[in-house]
């Protein structure tokens, strides 16, 4: 059994209650197994189903419509899919800084010998 990351661009919900009803709603489509609803008054919210296996668009549609709102997108993907996807992002956004080597050494040390100067290893810095 693997799992599936379906998520829905639902355009219209505006608060709690907007949620509720959509989320009462898609827990009665069969397969669901979770629901979780990212807010964004009167803009476009991303509602994100859990599944163990891809879930038809229609009764998903259904449903979203059943609760007043309207489906502008639909996003399948599984757990690896979506990691994958926010690993991309992140080397986008922050790069690395050895070349693709692994990660960094990081030393920690106090904040009063930064105010003193100091490094982790007590050379100047």
């Amino acid at each position: 059994m693997s799992t599936t990351l379906t998520t829905l661009d639902v355009t219209g919900m505006t608060c709690g209650h907007c949620v509720s009803a959509v989320t009462k709603e898609l827990e009665t489509v069969d397969g669901v197994t979770r629901v979780s609803v990212e807010l964004h008054n009167g803009g476009t919210s991303r509602v994100t189903l859990l599944s163990s296996e891809p879930l038809p668009e229609d009764a998903l549609r259904s449903a979203i419509n059943e609760a007043g709102y309207d489906v502008t997108g639909v996003d399948v993907r599984t757990p690896e899919e979506e990691f994958a996807q926010l690993a991309d992002a992140r080397e986008e956004v922050y790069g690395t800084a050895d070349g693709g080597q692994g990660p960094q050494r990081v030393e920690l040390t106090t904040r009063e010998a930064v105010e003193r100067g100091e490094g982790a290893d007590g050379s100047a810095v």
